[in-house]
């Protein structure tokens, strides 16, 4: 009896490290991306993400887990739309709102990924209001935001259609999370998400037309380190290990996690690029990291059960 309460504790603990290691690949993603976005285009960046992403992820889910690979008839149309909210349009949207944003504008948007989670999640009735949980997330975007607002965001309508893309592809990218989370009641993460980037693969020559070198005869050893970078951590490893803490905790609990993202990228910042320490920076990061463990000591829902194809 004691064993059925202890494993489903160690499967959440297993998944808050997973989501604090996404954190950390995708919070170090502006600063490689400083460097490969000198040589690469944003569509670019998408589609080597895309293409290799699918790639890895077939051959390794293949290979694990053999005939449990292919899923269900019935299951297809939730794949597909997964794949085409949670890669296609959360990329491309997010990329090209980059494009036409900056880089602080489009942190400042980011803590609203997980009240985007928060509200599909209740509103598709896969979980419950919980006050504690909503005092978290209130915490955690207190913190997050003492980080981001003393940037100088510029909101101006230079940069409205670039938010606004930003904002469409968090909304995207939350209701994914939410959609997501019946596969991995019935298929192992790796199966999961190898699939939906698989059924991503049409995009990739939409992003390659016109202009868009894949391989630009500028691009320096470093902006080819900085593509590696991105796509096997802040791509493949980062999609596969949200799969993977999607199986153990709720949707709104996971994005909640997204909060560390600020305070990782500015003391990346901090360490590679020498930059300067932001004012009241020890307070935010109390409190995102204080709200964030409120969350998670309050969790959405059960942990799902573990596919038995992932045995």
């Amino acid at each position: 009896m004691s064993t059925a309460v202890q494993e489903p504790a160690h499967h959440v603990r297993r998944g808050y490290v997973a989501l604090v290691t996404v954190q950390l690949f995708f919070g170090l993603f502006p600063l490689f991306g400083k460097t490969a976005f000198q040589h690469f285009s944003p569509r670019a960046v998408g589609a080597w993400r895309i293409a290799v992403g699918a790639g890895v992820l077939a051959v390794v889910a293949r290979l694990v887990h053999g005939r449990a690979f292919l899923p269900r008839r019935e299951d297809w149309p939730r794949f597909a739309l997964c794949a085409l909210l949670g890669i296609v349009l959360n990329m491309v949207l997010f990329l090209e709102g980059l494009e036409r944003s900056t880089a602080v504008n489009t942190a400042l948007l980011l803590p609203l990924i997980p009240v985007f989670t928060a509200v599909v999640a209740l509103v598709a009735r896969a979980e419950r209001f919980q006050l504690p949980r909503a005092i978290g997330m209130a915490v955690a975007f207190a913190g997050a935001s003492l980080v981001l607002f003393q940037r100088g965001p510029d909101l101006s309508r230079d940069y409205t259609v670039g938010n606004l893309l930003v904002v469409a592809n968090e909304v995207c990218y939350a209701i994914y999370l939410v959609i997501a989370r019946p596969l991995l009641r019935r298929y192992p993460p790796l199966v999961v998400i190898a699939w939906v980037f698989v059924l991503s693969l049409w995009a990739v020559p939409l992003l390659a037309v016109g202009d868009t070198k894949l391989a630009p005869e500028s691009a320096t050893a470093g902006s080819w380190l900085s593509i590696a970078y991105i796509v096997l951590f802040a791509t493949i490893l980062t999609y596969l290990l949200n799969a993977f803490a999607l199986a153990h905790v709720s949707a709104s609990t996971a994005a909640a996690f997204i909060f560390l993202q600020p305070m990782i990228t500015v003391g990346g910042g901090l360490a590679w690029l020498g930059e300067s320490l932001p004012e009241h920076f020890v307070v935010a990061t109390v409190l995102t990291f204080g709200g964030v463990w409120i969350v998670a000591r309050k969790p959405g829902e059960r942990p799902l059960a573990r596919p038995a194809a992932a045995e």
